[in-house]
């Protein structure tokens, strides 16, 4: 009997460690990174905590039921039981929970922003928008930057479908509904990288729909965001040069902007400092030559119903070209 229990209790902790192990990580929310994240879990371990005591005592309350004969329990009055039971703690409880969630509220409590971030969300990616100095606007895509401890507004929009924005590690989650501009309030507390996603379904790609968060201290965060203001830097190799033309007369131009070119397309998202991002895609594939090669043959195979088309009319040297000058707009 003690042998057949073993492997039952190996299999019973193997999958209470896999359960833990969503407990950490840069998509938790429960290892959080953030104010509102940090506050977020906080709730959930109160009212875990407060519905486990209340299950052991309906627990208890059932086994003493069963256990023992209805004579033993004759000094019990069923009216105060009722009343206690069933009215008076129910309502402490819950009310207590409840008053404590409604402070947790978006709007609850308002503070000054210290920078404002615009995103929106389009099918399949994130168009990224920073304010930089003497209020210039600096595009990016797939990818948010923002310095630790700030107080940040993220203005949510999309252009098609509704979207929801979510980075669990930083706090809780908003809807991107066309046609209107909603708001989210968010303080990283943690320098480090997060992954969001979209947490609504938004059509095919969507579960291929995520972008990393790169929270920094102030002084790296200024000094990335006076780069990424700046223009593409031209392509220092002959390899490179011979992506840029191929960039230039396939028609990338039509769709991507690369900042200091003549590319100044609109509908994707913009590639001028596309190197130093580090996913392809909106966070499908590690940015490296060898997979941006694998994304532009590959598109449509890689992120179902892409707008983005392949480039199977290039021989494999034209698009290792047109990979070395991308993965070098840094």
């Amino acid at each position: 009997m003690r042998e057949t229990a073993r492997p039952f209790r190996k299999l019973v902790a193997l999958l209470a460690l896999f359960g833990l192990s969503g407990c950490s990580g840069r998509q938790s929310a429960l290892d959080p990174a953030g104010k509102h994240a940090d506050e977020l879990a906080s709730l959930f371990w109160i009212m875990l905590v407060s519905t486990g005591v209340i299950w052991l005592l309906v627990i208890f309350a059932a086994f003493t039921a069963v256990k023992f004969q209805p004579q033993a329990f004759r000094w019990l009055r069923p009216g105060m039981f009722i009343l206690l039971c069933g009215v008076i703690l129910p309502t402490i409880s819950l009310g207590g929970l409840l008053i404590y969630a409604l402070q947790l509220l978006p709007g609850a409590r308002t503070s000054a922003a210290e920078m404002t971030v615009k995103v929106s969300g389009e099918q399949w990616w994130w168009r990224v928008q920073y304010q930089g100095p003497e209020g210039k606007h600096i595009d990016s895509a797939n990818e948010i930057r923002i310095p630790v401890e700030a107080s940040v507004y993220f203005e949510l929009t999309s252009p098609d479908v509704i979207h929801s924005f979510w980075i669990p590690a930083l706090g809780g989650k908003l809807d991107m509904i066309p046609g209107r501009t909603n708001r989210l309030h968010l303080i990283p507390t943690k320098p480090g990288t997060y992954r969001g996603v979209c947490a609504e379904y938004c059509g095919t790609a969507h579960a291929l729909m995520a972008f990393p968060v790169i929270v920094q201290t102030q002084s790296e965060f200024d000094l990335w965001l006076k780069l990424e203001a700046s223009d593409a830097v031209r392509p220092g190799s002959p390899s490179a040069v011979k992506g840029e033309n191929m960039f230039m007369e396939t028609g990338c131009t039509a769709c991507h902007t690369i900042r200091g070119t003549q590319a100044r397309g609109e509908i994707g998202p913009d590639l001028t400092h596309f190197g130093t991002r580090q996913s392809i895609g909106a966070g499908i594939l590690p940015n490296t030559s060898e997979n941006l090669e694998k994304w532009l043959r590959e598109t449509g195979k890689l992120k179902p119903a892409v707008r983005m088309p392949e480039f199977g009319m290039l021989d494999q040297s034209e698009i290792g070209d047109l990979a070395v000058y991308l993965t070098g707009l840094k």
